[in-house]
């Protein structure tokens, strides 16, 4: 095993505190405006616009650097057909009976059901798939860790480099998705970790009314004195 390799970390930028405060409280701002939308308009959005914002998610941390994700961008129509009839035959049985009560009354407020048109009418889908180890030529397995920690983290990346590129999405995972390998060709290692649909929201979209918890509901401070006081 060789010593570890480490550079100089010149690409930090340090801002003044004020300017900190103004930039944290503009995104905070920006990304409040974030909404899930599940009717999306079938214009066109360039590729070159989903891979900045894959590359973005790409930059996430994770376990020991194994980068255990896998991005795999659609737009072809006849594939993002295939998806949505697989989805929503996981969706008609989810709501016909395999959903406990309780979950379904949780969905009632948004109105959702089996049908899911805007796997084919958004642009894009994302499919995010968790590589649980990295196949060897020889035939070995090197183990990844941290696996579900490191795709979610990618995952919340890629969610807010959409929304600043100025798109809207939402996160699908119909239950089971092991059909998306099939579909999309990837291998045993790899396990569907959910669908991102991306793209403009329709005109007529319309959002639920929903309350987020209040800040004191999700975050608890524990403070001391600083050292420099």
């Amino acid at each position: 095993m060789s010593d570890p390799t480490f550079r100089p970390f010149d690409d930090y930028r340090e801002y003044p505190p004020n300017e900190m405060i103004r930039r944290a409280l503009e995104f905070e701002e920006d990304i409040r405006r974030r909404r899930t939308v599940r009717e999306f308009s079938p214009r066109a959005v360039p590729r070159e616009l989903i891979e900045s914002c894959i590359r973005s998610a790409a930059s996430a941390p994770s376990g020991a650097n194994r980068q255990p994700w896998h991005f795999v961008a659609v737009n072809d129509r006849a594939t993002k057909k295939r998806i949505r009839v697989e989805a929503e035959k996981e969706e008609e049985a989810f709501y016909g009976g395999k959903a406990p009560e309780e979950w379904l009354k949780a969905l009632h407020p948004f109105g959702t059901d089996a049908h899911k048109p805007f796997l084919e009418t958004a642009p894009w889908l994302i499919g995010i798939f968790a590589e649980s180890y990295e196949p060897g030529e020889d035939g070995s397995r090197t183990k990844n860790y941290y696996v579900t920690e490191s795709v979610g983290i990618a995952t919340g990346l890629l969610i807010a480099a959409v929304h600043r590129a100025g798109l809207a999405s939402l996160t699908h995972t119909p239950s089971p998705m092991k059909f998306l390998n099939r579909i999309l060709g990837r291998p045993e290692n790899e396990r569907p970790f959910l669908v991102l649909v991306v793209g403009y929201p329709d005109e007529q979209t319309r959002l639920p009314v929903i309350r987020r918890k209040r800040f004191d509901e999700i975050a608890t401070f524990v403070e001391g004195r600083s050292d420099r006081e």
